[in-house]
């Protein structure tokens, strides 16, 4: 099994959250609402959430693949939450919007005209990080 180490990212929450409004929203929120999920200290959701970090460490693949990957599930899923949350990883990673663009064209051929909703707020997100 190859050795998985911690990504190198290109920028910061802070970074992001400067900006692009919506990334600001979304992170904030997130922070927020974790804070009452750490509190209950519960024993699944730590282990859940270890097994989703240590997922998406550097390994046999690139931790921008395994973001982008993550992206098109998300978008498949319709979760946009997940999907805020795997662009602003994507780009801290160093994704091009254009890579993540394609990355979206992904889901909306497997997930079908449903995504097209998700997909518009995507896009609101990509647009204020790429300007």
């Amino acid at each position: 099994m190859n050795e998985r180490k911690e990504p190198t990212y290109l920028y910061s929450e802070k970074q992001v959250t400067e900006k692009s409004e919506v990334a600001r929203r979304f992170l904030e929120t997130r922070m927020r609402l974790n804070e009452h999920v750490d509190k209950a200290d519960n024993f699944l959701v730590k282990r859940f959430y270890n097994l989703d970090h240590n997922t998406y460490l550097e390994g046999a693949l690139p931790a921008k693949t395994k973001e982008l990957m993550g992206l098109v599930a998300s978008a498949v899923l319709r979760c946009d939450d997940c999907i805020q949350y795997h662009i602003v990883q994507s780009y801290r990673l160093g994704a091009t919007r254009p890579e993540q663009e394609e990355a979206i064209n992904v889901a909306l051929v497997v997930g079908g005209s449903i995504v097209v909703p998700h997909l518009r707020r995507a896009y609101e997100l990509l647009a204020e990080l790429y300007r």
